[in-house]
């Protein structure tokens, strides 16, 4: 499982958002200065990333902490969104978070509690990153936190073998992935495409992804912006229309859900469960990220261009679109001591990110990476992706946006409109959840 999973599955909404208001009520009151290690040289690290990620983590790290004689503590947290701000605001912070949403990261810089990036972490991000993730780490103006990880989202998943028996190819466009959807069905007789929403409290944010997919593909990059910072609000036609392209597939029973049951099966499907209906065929159409790829190999599938399974990108409006909307981590400080500057220079390094890599499952936008360095030739055509200076990328949507926007209405809102709720009605609920300044 991979790190945006973990924050997707684990986050706690309710307590986000009940969270976000106590860092609101609060805000001057007190200032993070680092955990209680702050000053020797013990660095400690608060994240999502949990079990066999965690210890990859822990890995990329260990020879250089032995060589600077500096020891890193790292824990991992179910409740890292909610506690976060909590142990901030109690003067408790640790001195290294992961944080694995910009949206979190900029309210912890607004408050006070993050130190500006050294001068050495923004020497590395100017190098290796683009102006797009350096932007993901900058409130007003000033570099808080450099970009970790990185993933490609809006990965269609399929089987090449299937594609060549039933004399079809890879979709250039939407138009040419929605007919091919319906050769598809004509050919099997059965629904394409399968769909798991599932995830516990946060069930519904595959749903997220594709809608983000559509509305930076229909309307571009800017429109896509101002959906985030609501001056494009959910009620505005042209997120209707992401919505109803999405429909076109999702909302047709001839079209899902493969192996599973109806349209409203979708919900209680989780999504990492449709693995398995991808691997063996019964499933001919997925669509989810790079990540996605460590589920396929659980589940006995090889992940190569000629394996197994393969995947293409969500193929743009017109032929040759280069967009790609993505998740990742960034890394801020509570302290500013040498030992945690030091550790915050090089996790913002090529070096770092090579290492990292290297050991499987992840990838990152360095642009100092070698892709070659990827564990499945998927993760290193994500990297490419990432590093392309042609490519159009905008993080995540719903974690950019205000918690109670994107972590919840956003997530309860996709339910409802697979359930059968009108656009409209939905995109209305979302956004009255926006918060008033």
């Amino acid at each position: 499982m991979r790190s945006d999973v973990h924050r997707r599955i684990t986050l706690p909404l309710a307590v986000l958002a009940a969270a976000g208001l106590v860092l609101t009520a609060c805000a001057g009151d007190t200032r993070g200065g680092g955990g209680e290690s702050a000053g020797d040289n013990v660095v400690t690290v608060y994240g999502t990333i949990a079990d066999t990620e965690a210890e990859l983590l822990e890995e990329s790290w260990a020879d250089w902490a032995a060589e600077n004689d500096i020891e890193v503590r790292y824990e991992a947290s179910k409740e890292f969104e909610s506690q976060i701000g909590i142990r901030a605001q109690g003067g408790n912070p640790p001195d290294v978070a992961i944080i694995p949403q910009p949206g979190i990261m900029a309210d912890l810089a607004k408050r006070g509690f993050l130190k500006p990036a050294p001068q050495s972490v923004q020497d590395n991000v100017a190098e290796g990153w683009s102006e797009d993730w350096a932007a993901y780490g900058t409130v007003d103006g000033t570099l808080y936190g450099a970009p970790l990880m990185a993933s490609v989202k809006g990965f269609v998943w399929y089987q090449p073998a299937k594609f060549a028996e039933w004399g079809v190819e890879v979709p250039t466009t939407w138009d040419e992935l929605v007919t091919l959807t319906q050769t598809i069905q004509e050919k099997t007789g059965a629904a394409p495409w399968c769909a798991g929403f599932g995830s516990g409290d946060a069930t519904g944010w595959p749903g997220t992804d594709w809608v983000e997919d559509l509305v930076l593909r229909q309307q571009g990059p800017d429109v896509y912006d101002q959906w985030v910072t609501n001056e494009v609000p959910f009620t505005d036609p042209r997120i209707a229309e992401a919505f109803d392209a999405v429909g076109t597939i999702l909302l047709d029973p001839a079209y899902v859900n493969a192996g599973f049951g109806d349209v409203k099966s979708i919900n209680s499907t989780e999504f990492g469960d449709v693995a398995p209906a991808l691997v063996d065929g019964t499933c001919a159409l997925h669509h989810q990220a790079s990540f996605f790829s460590g589920f396929i190999e659980d589940a006995g599938g090889t992940v190569a261009e000629d394996g197994d399974v393969w995947a293409f990108v969500t193929p743009g409006i017109e032929a040759g679109s280069n967009a790609v909307t993505g998740g990742g981590e960034i890394v801020g400080a509570f302290s500013d001591d040498e030992a945690t500057q030091k550790f915050i220079t090089y996790l913002s390094s090529a070096e770092w990110a090579n290492k990292r890599v290297e050991l499987g499952g992840v990838t990152s936008a360095n642009k100092g990476l070698d892709p070659s360095l990827a564990s499945t030739p998927i993760l290193e055509q994500a990297i490419s992706i990432l590093q392309n200076p042609d490519t159009t990328f905008r993080f995540d949507a719903s974690d950019l946006m205000p918690g109670a926007v994107g972590g919840n209405a956003f997530f309860k809102g996709i339910v409802n409109w697979v359930n059968g709720a009108p656009v409209a009605d939905v995109t209305t609920e979302i956004e009255a959840a926006w918060p008033s300044e």
